[in-house]
């Protein structure tokens, strides 16, 4: 039976982390964002304060 080349797993791994990092860079290039699900204002505050876990309003007394 051969043995295990590991070498050549690790170089395999290490390409495709290198392609994925490239592709992600080139997305940021794009102005694409990775994670659609954090919508925010031009502010950097949420998008729907609702949505962001603000706290509740206290209630009237």
């Amino acid at each position: 039976m051969a043995t295990p080349n590991y070498s050549y797993e690790k170089r395999q791994k290490e390409l495709a982390k290198k392609r994925k990092k490239e592709e992600k860079l080139k997305r940021k290039a794009e102005g694409k964002p990775d994670d659609a699900g954090d919508e925010v204002d031009n502010d950097g505050q949420p998008a729907n304060p609702d949505e962001a876990g603000a706290p509740p309003a206290e209630p009237g007394l």
